[in-house]
């Protein structure tokens, strides 16, 4: 089960510098978004039974992005808000693919707990998206999902979703509601902001004091994983790697999540869970938008 974000990306890719107060050329597309509603298609084209969790609005992009996820596979247990719109995205992406968000979220800082299934069946793993807990609306709902996860003894994994609004939140309160969770999945500023370590091997190692294991994506580097003292470095590999550079960053770290969780719930080790994790995360950097 993943409980989370949707949202409609609207993808504008420039070929150089934006010229201010000026016309700029650009590749624009419209696509799915919302690290939850990523996730949980990444998962599905996997073939890994997975349930999502979200609210968006009673509105077209609402049922859309319903019909879009069914058709990756995904079984969507979505509450239609009628008083607030689908969330929506503007992605600019750069020449070097990074890309910067301009969000509103809409319906999905109303998801409360009363959008979560009343029980959860034990023996399966809940993904939260992180920005579930980074704003004062769907926070409740968040921490419920961790707790009735606990209590049905599933596993669990979250991404900490943003280092801006992680900052804006605080990261001790970030680590004082997730510390305990199976599987922490940060990139790097993330990592640095929660272990307030910067050196990613010390930060690694920090935050797996807090949780069962940790996998730190490090961009063109790989990824770190650790559990307890162990840190281990997976360097992208040869079919890890973009000898033009990255197409489009966007859900970079949703389909690493992906595919790491379903290496790793199919009985993979860690280090082996975050090579699957790579190789779909260059999947997912070498088309534009988030999703397959």
């Amino acid at each position: 089960m993943v409980v989370g974000d949707v949202c409609v990306d609207i993808i504008a890719r420039t070929g150089g510098p934006v010229s201010e107060g000026s016309d700029t050329d650009a590749e624009i597309r419209t696509a799915g978004g919302g690290a939850g509603g990523n996730v949980a298609a990444w998962l599905a084209s996997l073939g890994v039974p997975v349930t999502l969790v979200a609210r968006v609005g009673d509105d077209a992009a609402g049922r859309s992005q319903a019909a879009e996820l069914a058709g990756y596979g995904v079984r969507c247990a979505f509450t239609a808000d009628p008083d607030a719109a689908t969330g929506t995205i503007v992605v600019l992406v750069g020449a070097d693919g990074e890309r910067t968000m301009l969000a509103d979220r809409g319906a999905n800082l109303r998801l409360s707990a009363a959008d979560l299934p009343a029980s959860l069946p034990a023996g399966g793993h809940l993904h939260l998206s992180g920005y579930t807990l980074l704003h004062d609306g769907p926070r409740a709902a968040g921490l419920a999902a961790l707790r009735r996860a606990s209590a049905a003894g599933l596993t669990t994994s979250i991404d900490p979703a943003s280092v801006a609004p992680l900052a804006a939140t605080g990261p001790a309160a970030f680590l004082a509601w997730t510390s305990g969770v199976d599987l922490l999945l940060p990139n790097l500023p993330e990592a640095r902001l929660l272990s307030n370590r910067t050196d990613p091997v010390d930060a690694a190692r920090t935050l797996a004091s807090h949780y069962r294991a940790v996998a730190v994506t490090l961009g063109p580097d790989g990824a770190l994983w650790a559990a307890g003292d162990t840190v281990v470095h997976l360097p992208a590999g040869p079919g890890d790697t973009f000898s033009a550079g990255p197409l489009d960053t966007t859900g970079a770290g949703d389909a690493f999540s992906a595919g790491l969780l379903a290496a790793w719930l199919a009985g993979a080790d860690g280090p082996a869970a975050v090579r699957r994790g790579l190789t779909l995360a260059a999947t997912a950097v070498a088309r534009l938008g988030a999703r397959p």
